[in-house]
């Protein structure tokens, strides 16, 4: 499997940028400039009409930077919520502003730390205007400065829905929380009698969702296999220079052992990662399973490998003036993100029969 001409030279160019842009300052020229907030809305709404492997190029990207964009919270899972829902008159009036990068979208999913569609409690109840009302609490809401639109996931009497809900509107309290990486920003979003417009069909949140769910680690697999390249380069660079009695540490057997086995690591993520993309883009009946897989070794890979830079560091690896704890911190968010590594491993089984659906 490998990417295409076109897509290493979009990789060059967001590393070009990334390199010059450090923080939230890249986002306007990446979102707007480079066309990348609409990558993966159709030509029809405005966007690039990008594939899963374009997310895929760009994510990896974002990963070895540990940038703070808010391209996964908003171009890939509010935009690919909107196209799930099949709700054609929904796209058309939402997706255009997200596609050239003038407003950025929220999707409140998650509850009491489960990813799992069929956990959401939130209740959704029709109003007397025809519109809804939405009572709940959600965490670990991808956040972005400034965002216009909020997707919400409710339940109504027919099932989990899908919700718009003005991100500043009456009944919505948003507020940031302290995360151990502070380099991706998350809210809690609470909702007291929120009104709120269904997008889709009543009932048919929990299928969008699931759809979401794959395309969502498919991108997070290839943003943990780009941070955990960055950090086996990184680290290699420190070894190749650190000397201890009078050689270069990484001359020493035992050092080449733990930096082959990262590089075992990164490469397994990396086949993993491209895995996911590819049947994304290519074979949609296989994607939950390579999405849960990559999930699962992306997370545990970028995990381990982070721990590796620390350890082969040094002294100078638990300072908070180096980056080895911005990666670690990144991975340890990461790794439970859309569902823990164990959690991706059931669904696979369960997918399986080895466990019951």
């Amino acid at each position: 499997m490998r990417l295409s001409a076109e897509q290493d030279e979009l990789r060059s160019a967001v590393r070009s940028l990334l390199s010059r842009e450090a923080g939230d300052a890249a986002w306007p020229v990446l979102a707007g400039q480079m066309g990348l907030a609409g990558l993966a809305v159709p030509e029809e709404y405005g966007g690039v009409g990008g594939g899963a492997r374009d997310v895929h190029t760009v994510m990896e990207e974002l990963g070895r930077a540990l940038s703070p964009a808010p391209f996964l919270g908003s171009s890939v899972l509010v935009v690919h919520a909107l196209l799930a829902s099949g709700d054609a008159a929904a796209c058309a009036r939402l997706l255009p502003a997200l596609a050239d990068g003038g407003s950025a979208g929220l999707l409140a999913w998650a509850e009491q730390s489960s990813w799992d569609p069929a956990a959401v409690r939130t209740e959704a109840l029709p109003a007397a205007d025809g519109a809804w009302r939405l009572t709940g609490t959600k965490e670990h809401v991808l956040d972005a400065a400034g965002a216009g639109l909020l997707l919400v996931a409710a339940r109504t009497g027919a099932g989990v829905s899908l919700f718009e809900v003005p991100a500043d509107g009456s009944g919505v309290r948003r507020e940031r929380v302290v995360t151990m990486d502070q380099t991706r920003p998350q809210a809690r979003v609470t909702l007291l009698s929120a009104p709120a417009r269904l997008i889709g069909a009543d009932g048919d949140g929990q299928r969008v969702l699931c759809r979401v769910r794959d395309l969502a680690c498919a991108a997070l697999a290839a943003e943990e296999t780009g941070a955990a390249a960055r950090c086996l380069e990184l680290t290699v660079e420190h070894v190749r220079t650190r000397v201890q009695f009078g050689r270069p540490i990484g001359s020493f057997q035992a050092v080449k052992h733990r930096l082959a086995d990262a590089y075992v690591q990164v490469e397994a993520a990396r086949s993993a990662a491209l895995g996911a993309a590819f049947a994304a883009d290519e074979d949609p009946a296989a994607l939950p399973r390579l999405a849960a897989t990559a999930a699962s070794v992306c997370a545990e890979a970028f995990s381990s490998v982070a721990g590796e830079m620390i350890q082969l560091h040094g002294g100078i690896g638990i300072t908070w003036e180096h980056d080895a704890h911005r990666y670690f911190k990144r991975a340890h968010g990461c790794g439970q993100l859309f569902g823990s590594p164990a959690g991706h491993r059931e669904r696979i089984a369960a997918g399986l029969g080895l466990l019951p659906a």
